[in-house]
């Protein structure tokens, strides 16, 4: 009776530390850049590994993040936008056992195509918008 006390006990307490883990997020945010690399792996665990190039200023160093992707959504809609540049909201997860679960911390959960390029403060170039469609003429 104990022993079955025990092993209850415990599979409660891992049940509830992998419900915490996954539900709280450390920290959350958004990063923009080009997505260049975005793939499907894993032996048993199937999970989406991305890598973003961030670039600050024209001419710089890119900074590269990478991510990980659970929703299968969210991975269709990143794969609709490589080569664009995008804005990327990720949750930052902290205390997940394995990789199994995904090879970073960062989990993206949102993707945006990003309209503008900003090249440095202040300094924005818009991307070309769609001709308006002609108006009809009013009667005077």
């Amino acid at each position: 009776m104990k022993i079955a006390t025990v092993l209850i006990a415990i599979v409660v307490l891992v049940a509830g530390y992998f419900l915490f883990v996954f539900k709280w997020s450390y920290s959350e945010g958004e990063r923009a850049g080009w997505i260049q690399k975005f793939s499907n792996k894993g032996w048993l665990c199937k999970t989406w590994e991305g890598e973003m190039a961030m670039v600050s200023m024209p001419g710089s160093m890119s900074e590269k993040f990478f991510f990980t992707v659970w929703d299968d959504a969210t991975a269709e809609q990143i794969n609709k936008l490589m080569g664009k540049r995008v804005s990327l909201h990720y949750e930052e997860k902290v205390g997940i056992p394995t990789s199994c679960f995904g090879e970073t911390r960062y989990y993206a959960t949102k993707v945006i195509a990003v309209e503008e390029i900003p090249l440095a403060p202040g300094v924005v170039v818009p991307t070309p918008q769609a001709p308006a469609a002609p108006s009809a003429p009013t009667k005077q």
